[in-house]
């Protein structure tokens, strides 16, 4: 089995909802063969609570009014560290870039065929490590102001 049609419709508009609120390492699987609930996955990153919901929201809206979907479920609104938006077809996975290291969602997935996405979805590949450097020499930098 593969994902159907209206999956990869889903995935690709959820995924470039994403990428247009700078979410970092945009990818998608085909789970079909592995589970019976749902296609695909999507999992995207941000690096605070306050852009994940962002991306969840935009995801959300562009789902609803370009395709007609809602969710059927929403999980982990409050805390804005994982959001899982389930649509049936597929779900959505939108971390804190934290979360996202530590749950290593890739690593269970890794057998199953990736998605390709939209470009600007694949251009956030590595932006999450990109970011992290980033921050570490921001961090060093006021470290060393302070001495």
């Amino acid at each position: 089995m593969t994902a159907t049609d209206r999956s990869i419709e889903l995935i690709h508009t959820a995924a470039q909802a994403a990428a247009d609120k700078l979410a970092h390492d945009i990818i998608a699987y085909d789970v079909s063969d592995v589970l019976s609930i749902t296609d695909a996955f999507l999992l995207a990153s941000a690096p605070n609570d306050r852009q994940v919901k962002s991306i969840v929201d935009e995801i959300e809206e562009r789902l609803q009014k370009e395709l007609g979907a809602k969710p059927v479920r929403r999980e982990g609104d409050r805390e804005a560290r994982w959001v899982l938006l389930d649509y049936v077809d597929i779900v959505v996975h939108v971390q804190h870039s934290e979360e996202r290291v530590f749950y290593a969602l890739e690593r269970l997935w890794k057998d199953c065929p990736e998605l390709d996405l939209p470009a600007d979805a694949k251009a956030t590949r590595g932006k999450a490590e990109e970011h992290a450097k980033l921050r570490a020499a921001e961090e060093a930098a006021d470290l060393g102001g302070d001495w």
